[in-house]
């Protein structure tokens, strides 16, 4: 993904989430420009369909809504920030493919860990994928729930399949 798909990837975030989990552009950049990052597009037919912003990040530590990214974080498991399609994706599974060559890449990279957090009742999907709900700190709690009421912390090692 680059910078260059950025407009098409606004307007899919849009229809894709409430405007409380909208990012602005520069944050939704600052994921695109993330050194350690594994941003995917999909496209058909050359227009793009789907994304996934993926990258590397400090252990437990979920970036806010809207925040934009110190390129210089540390790198210690791959968090998925945000898989988005539009509805020409639907029922192709892009989303599976996106997650798991992202999952793939960083593995090659040394990373053993995924995390992320599941919003707007995306629990399910996530399960169908390998990761699990885990436990969380008061701290870490406080983030996840600024991802909204049914925001759930979830995680798996890179090695599942």
């Amino acid at each position: 993904m680059t910078r260059a798909d950025l407009p098409a990837a606004l307007e899919i975030q849009a229809l894709a989430y409430p405007p409380f989990l909208i990012e602005p552009a520069e944050a939704f950049a600052s994921r695109i420009d993330h050194p350690a990052g594994y941003c995917l597009a999909a496209r058909r037919a050359g227009v793009l369909i789907g994304y996934l912003l993926a990258h590397g990040w400090p252990r437990g530590s979920p970036p806010a809504v809207g925040t934009i990214l110190d390129p210089g974080a540390a790198r210690e498991v791959l968090f998925l920030h945000d898989l988005a399609l539009s509805p020409a994706a639907r029922g192709l599974r892009v989303g599976e493919r996106l997650v798991a060559a992202a999952l793939e890449a960083a593995r090659h990279d040394g990373l053993t860990e995924g995390e992320l957090v599941a919003v707007e009742g995306a629990a399910d999907y996530w399960r169908r994928l390998g990761f699990v709900q885990a436990p969380t700190t008061p701290t870490l709690a406080a983030k996840v729930a600024g991802y909204g009421d049914a925001a759930r912390w979830m995680r798996r090692p890179l090695s599942a399949t």
